[in-house]
């Protein structure tokens, strides 16, 4: 009989209210370690360094970041549509010889030679490969490098998986047309360095440094998919482009889902959906976070460098969790790379 009042009763009880799921984010540091008035602060700085950032690269006020946008629930309903489907009309496509170098690059037996003549197969990449071995992010000294054979000689099989991955990304970043080209710029200087801070975190904190380089620049292609899949549907729908508080909405919505469905297209390793699941929903007991912590001090010092509002130098140990020593190495190597950046004219 309990069995049965119990569901008798089951009609009279008042219904539990539904919790609204949280608003993504793009910064979710875990913070288990702090106090919950600590958790809420680090909270609210990431959220704060998201909106810097989302200034920066649309080149606009805060103010313009905010809007009424019951006007365009049809276009936010056909983005989400396209993006559960899966079938965004501006995904970048799996680059033809990305499945091959993965296999050699994650393979202890490939020899300098045969990775040198997998890359030299496809002259597009190899021209990619050498513009971006000798940019700022990765040349090591003044020493110009000339072949593709050199450059994995000189950086290494680990160096040559980030200029790669890198190499690999850049045309799909490029500017199609001047109304994309500061944001194309923007997102990329962006991507990179986040990349890069993810890629040396990793490495603090004894993580696969190269899997996170490439995780790490999968959200800044995530943003230029997003934005140019709303493009197309703002033009067809309602013959105007998106207002910046729409593609912020966009962005924010969707930009972990989009690096997932990138990752799952291109059909990267398993451990890419593990990085970027945990940068979106870091477990509660999540003691690593290389990909948040490179996204975050990446974010903070492209803007910082940049001249635009960021974090604190005396916020940062409270939305990351790497120890202070291991901060100021990143910001240094970080700053360098950043101001080779700025003097030099290589393009990248």
């Amino acid at each position: 009989m309990p069995g049965f009042l119990s569901w008798i009763s089951g009609f009279f009880s008042k219904p539990q209210p539904v919790s609204p799921a949280p608003e993504p984010r793009l910064f979710n540091p875990a913070q288990d370690q702090f106090t919950d008035e600590d958790t809420e602060t680090g909270a609210l700085l990431a959220r704060q360094l998201e909106e810097h950032l989302f200034c920066w690269l649309l080149d606009v006020a805060p103010s313009e970041l905010e809007g009424d946008l019951s006007s365009v629930t049809e276009v936010i309903d056909e983005l989400q549509q396209r993006l559960s489907a899966g079938r965004l009309e501006e995904l970048p496509r799996q680059p033809l010889s990305l499945p091959t170098l993965m296999r050699a690059l994650s393979d202890d037996t490939t020899d300098r030679q045969s990775l040198t003549d997998i890359i030299l197969g496809d002259p597009a990449l190899t021209d990619q490969l050498l513009q971006m071995a000798n940019s700022p992010y990765f040349r090591h000294g003044d020493q110009t490098i000339d072949s593709v054979d050199q450059a994995v000689f000189l950086l290494g099989l680990d160096g040559i998986r980030n200029v790669v991955s890198a190499a690999v990304m850049r045309p799909m970043m490029a500017a199609r047309n001047s109304q994309e080209a500061l944001f194309a710029q923007r997102v990329w200087r962006w991507g990179l360095t986040c990349a890069r801070a993810s890629e040396l975190s990793a490495r603090a904190q004894k993580a696969d440094s190269s899997a996170h380089f490439m995780a790490g620049l999968l959200p800044a292609l995530a943003y230029i998919t997003i934005r140019r899949e709303l493009h197309r549907i703002c033009r067809a729908r309602l013959k105007s482009d998106p207002t910046p508080a729409l593609i912020r909405h966009s962005l924010v919505r969707h930009q972990w889902a989009t690096s997932q469905l990138l990752a799952n297209e291109w059909n990267l390793p398993p451990q890419f959906n593990a990085l970027l699941l945990g940068a979106e929903r870091p477990a509660p007991r999540q003691t690593q976070t290389p990909l948040n912590d490179g996204m975050i001090i990446g974010t903070r010092e492209v803007l910082r460098h940049a001249n635009q509002r960021n974090l604190a130098e005396e916020d940062l140990p409270k939305v990351l969790q790497l120890a202070p020593e291991q901060i100021n190495q990143l910001q240094h190597s970080l700053t360098a790379m950043l101001q080779e950046g700025g003097r030099s004219t290589t393009r990248v």
